[in-house]
């Protein structure tokens, strides 16, 4: 007997990273304790709606492309959670509303199976179901609804609406978009001169808006958040500052800060500038009272010198500090430089990859940002800086065999989640690109994969990384959120090919459970030799196993090399000879020496 630790604090049970499948037609997962579960089909599940009157209507064909997802606690019942879905589209739908909107259901813990329960329960407003669409009438509509924010302070959700609306055209879409195009009279709560105020209907879209997930209604527009192309955001526990990062080439970093904890129709507004000295920090306040100024936000940063960011998309808070994903754009060139010239700033770390390139500033065609990467804001230093670069960096895709075990590509989605006594930061990818070897040579898919990172780890690399599930062809993964017991991670297949198997070739909303089954220190291993079937010993080229398997090879400090899933063999060929350990999917360790 004999055993190998990196750490004496913790235990893996089970090392949940996949191999990748660029082949994939559905869901790729690890084996158990993970389980998949699927929850919400796009096209397929009934929502319930409510016709023009607000009486109940019937139940019709849920919208697909399913984006954030919202949970709230159901404090009346504790153990129940309401759950909101995004749905990125813009169509026209007489039953459930012309635009994008949110289905929303409400789920609970089965205690037999420990799965996820959809509760089938009656709203206040008649109507009874499973699954019920989030009426956005009293706002007016939503369009390709994105990313959000759950409030880390009491679970209040938002939903953003991201592609930013520049005429009636583009929200129409000749007829097959928002079919009523007519002038809109805002009706707010919200301090200034907004209310009553009448508006291109374009106007009303591209606002944070707060949604009311017991009752599957809207509650209003943010019109003194800014009108921005918004992604995500995070509401701190103080309840009364808000961050908030639109997806756009520049992207402008905001805050919020309301006067009232939990009351935010009024308070100040600020957009970030990393070169601001002074009490503020790097903020400028904007006038978040005057509806022309929050109408015309995106100019009102640029004058004043405002930080630019490559695609700001999701944010989410741990330990104090906002992280960020910042996605990137193969090559952002013309798409800031105008605004540069007219006085914006490009943040430094961009200007730092610039010169590292070789070429004059962001703004020259030649810069490249294929990968992007995980940005952190720290509040008591007013820096932003890189936490997880994107990558790595290929000129031409590799091949299939030569591609890297873990490769981070425009990372969209972000959380936490705690698992035991850690903390995991949840990264889901959506490629802008499959050159440069964001897929590896001969895949024309954007395929996406989904990691844990380790906020234990300090600068974190992509090797770090854990992959626990991957989509099929064609689908972006995004919204995955913790369950509130942190028993499983809620996840979004987006927009899949529909030529995969069924249910992926729909938008589909699942569940990764059994978190609870795995211990607290996930690619930490402690290793204890029991023994199983694996020849040759030592090995050059190639190991088998007696049967087919879910393996990790370890190196011997505890670093995880090579995974595999479901097969009987293992190429070692390329590996450095020495001692390594291999684990499989029934925790059972080997030695493995390589010559």
């Amino acid at each position: 007997m004999w055993a190998f630790s990196l750490q004496t604090n913790a235990q893996i049970q089970f090392d949940p990273t996949i191999p990748t499948d660029f082949n994939a037609t559905e869901v790729v997962m690890p084996a158990s304790p993970l389980e998949l579960q699927i929850l919400f089909i796009g096209g397929e599940d009934m929502v319930q709606a409510l016709d023009d009157n607000g009486d109940p209507s019937g139940a019709f064909p849920a919208k697909e492309n399913h984006d954030f997802i919202g949970i709230k606690q159901d404090l009346a019942n504790p153990g129940e959670w309401w759950v909101v879905v995004n749905h990125e589209t813009i169509i026209a739908d007489e039953n459930l509303g012309d635009g994008g909107g949110m289905t929303m259901f409400k789920v609970q813990r089965d205690a037999n199976t420990d799965t996820l329960q959809i509760i089938d329960h009656t709203l206040a407003d008649g109507r009874s179901g499973e699954f019920f669409n989030v009426d956005f009438r009293a706002t007016g509509e939503t369009a390709v609804n994105c990313g959000g924010i759950v409030s880390l302070a009491d679970g209040r959700i938002w939903t953003s609406e991201e592609l930013f609306h520049t005429s009636n055209l583009t929200i129409s879409l000749f007829g097959v978009g928002i079919t009523d195009i007519s002038d809109f009279t805002i009706q707010t709560d919200i301090t200034g001169d907004f209310n009553g105020t009448t508006v291109e209907k374009y106007e009303n879209f591209n606002w944070m808006v707060e949604i009311d997930p017991e009752n599957a209604v809207a509650i209003r527009k943010q019109y003194n958040w800014g009108r921005q192309p918004f992604e995500g955001g995070v509401v701190m526990p103080d309840n009364q500052t808000v961050y908030l990062t639109p997806d756009a080439t520049p992207a402008f970093f905001s805050k919020f800060i309301a006067d009232t904890p939990g009351d935010f129709t009024e308070g100040t507004l600020y957009v970030y500038r990393h070169d601001v000295p002074g009490a503020n920090g790097p903020w400028v306040e904007i006038n978040s009272q005057n509806f022309q100024t929050m109408l015309n936000y995106f100019d009102m940063a640029i004058g004043a010198g405002a930080t630019m960011f490559n695609r700001l998309e999701w944010s989410a808070a741990h330990d104090g500090k906002i992280y960020m994903t910042e996605t990137g754009r193969s090559n952002p060139g013309s798409n800031w430089s105008d605004e540069a010239a007219s006085g914006a700033q490009y943040a430094p770390h961009h200007v730092q990859r610039a010169q590292d390139q070789g070429v004059t500033n962001p703004g020259d065609g030649a810069y490249w940002d294929y990968y992007g990467r995980v940005l952190q804001y720290d509040p008591a230093t007013g820096e932003i800086t890189s936490y997880i670069e994107g990558g790595p960096y290929f000129a031409s895709s590799p091949a299939m065999a030569d591609y890297p075990n873990n490769h981070l590509s425009s990372p969209d989605g972000l959380n936490f989640i705690t698992v035991g006594a850690k903390t995991y930061m949840i990264i889901c990818e959506d490629l802008t690109g499959t050159s440069h070897g964001r897929v590896p040579a001969g895949v024309s898919d954007e395929i996406c994969e989904l990691y844990l990172l380790d906020m234990d780890i300090q600068n974190p690399t992509t090797e770090d990384l854990f992959r626990i599930s991957m989509m099929p062809q064609g689908a972006e993964v995004t919204g995955a959120i913790a369950s509130p017991d942190g028993k499983s991670i809620l996840v979004n297949c987006q927009h899949p090919s529909t030529s995969n198997a069924y249910p992926f070739n729909h938008s589909v909303t699942f569940a990764i459970n059994g978190f609870d089954q795995v211990a607290s220190a996930i690619g930490d291993p402690i290793f204890e030799e029991q023994g199983f079937g694996l020849y040759p010993n030592p090995a050059s080229r190639e190991i088998r196993f007696k049967e087919a398997t879910d393996a990790a090879l370890y190196d011997a400090s505890g670093k995880r090399i090579l995974v595999i899933r479901n097969q009987n063999w293992m190429n070692v060929s390329h590996l450095p000879a020495g001692t390594y350990f291999i684990r499989n999917k029934d925790n059972q360790t080997a030695k493995l020496i390589i010559e």
